[in-house]
């Protein structure tokens, strides 16, 4: 701080005392009071206020370079609202206490965003593995010039993977092509199984598809989402049934596989949760109904799951308007 600096910054209160002793002094020399006792107080008068000056300048310089010296160690300088001393001003506390509330909220955001971003790498990370399988899949069909469906299993499957890492890019960012329109349930639930038919084929699996609905939805996320239903009985209980239900603007899909455990139903759309069945596999990312439970939250649908080992899993989507019941019991389907 520069002297000039510091005088600028107590003008008003200079300017108080000035005024104030001048009409004190017109009040003392009314009175009575000798020129020469006045010229006395005056020059203390003056002097007092040349020393406040100087210490608190001189006080004021060294707090500052205390400051400047603890910003310039510091590699996150949002960080200095946490390391600020107390002040004994009144203005300045209010002042300290915004500071602190910024830099709070700056280091949780910051926190977030690094999270956000180790997590984003790990999942990038473990896309690109699961997808070294389907493309290692396609070279050796190709070298060996055998098995077309083959082939095209392995790249539906590289296109799924491709379709997961997009939807997860486009939950971590603000949503500029949601496409709300008239969306009948049935032909969603068609174009779904019938996009994935190679994978239920080859997994054995027979869909039954039942019911009629029409509601107000981003059709192709409604798509995408039935299909990670589809893809998680295809990988967990091939050889199963799946039944898609469609009545009163909801859509369930059910399946007779093996089941989740009760301890584990409330986990499965968490990030990275695979489960015990997972585990068992070994082939799974824990990010299908993850990515699900992003979208319904995004569209206002409720998703509700029940399942019970060894009987089967239930998935219902309930969509705007349509209620907010309780899912029936496996066996009610």
């Amino acid at each position: 701080m520069r002297a000039w600096e510091f005088a600028a910054s107590r003008a008003l209160p200079l300017c108080f005392l000035g005024a104030g002793y001048l009409a004190l002094s017109v009040f003392l020399l009314l009175w009575g009071l000798p020129g020469q006792v006045w010229l006395s107080v005056t020059i203390l008068f003056a002097a007092a206020v040349a020393l406040w000056l100087a210490v608190t300048f001189i006080l004021e310089r060294r707090r500052l370079r205390r400051l400047h010296r603890m910003l310039d160690g510091l590699e996150e300088t949002y960080l200095a609202g946490e390391l600020l001393p107390q002040p004994f001003n009144g203005t300045e506390r209010l002042y300290f206490e915004l500071m602190k509330r910024i830099s709070r909220s700056a280091i949780e955001q910051t926190g977030k965003a690094r999270r956000e971003k180790e997590e984003y790498m790990e999942y990038v990370e473990s896309w690109i593995h699961e997808l070294k399988t389907p493309l290692t899949a396609c070279t050796l069909m190709l070298d060996n010039r055998s098995d077309p469906a083959g082939l095209r299993r392995e790249l539906k499957r590289a296109e799924n993977l491709t379709d997961n890492i997009l939807c997860y890019a486009r939950l971590r960012t603000p949503w500029t092509d949601l496409k709300t329109q008239k969306t009948d349930l049935r032909e969603a639930a068609d174009e779904a199984v019938k996009s994935q038919a190679s994978l239920l084929i080859a997994a054995g699996i027979r869909v039954e598809i039942s019911g009629e609905g029409t509601v107000e939805t981003d059709r192709k996320n409604l798509i995408f989402m039935i299909r990670q239903f589809l893809l998680n009985c295809a990988r967990y209980c091939p050889g199963c049934t799946i039944r898609i239900l469609i009545r009163d603007g909801e859509i369930r899909v059910e399946d007779d596989g093996i089941g989740i455990p009760d301890y584990e139903v409330d986990r499965v759309t968490e990030r990275g949760f695979t489960g015990s069945n997972g585990r068992r596999l070994g082939n799974s990312t824990g990010m299908g109904l993850y990515l699900v439970k992003g979208l319904c939250d995004h569209m206002g649908i409720g998703l509700s799951i029940c399942s019970r080992v060894g009987e089967g899993t239930q998935i219902a989507l309930r969509f705007p308007g349509a209620g907010a019941g309780p899912v029936s019991s496996l066996t009610e389907m």
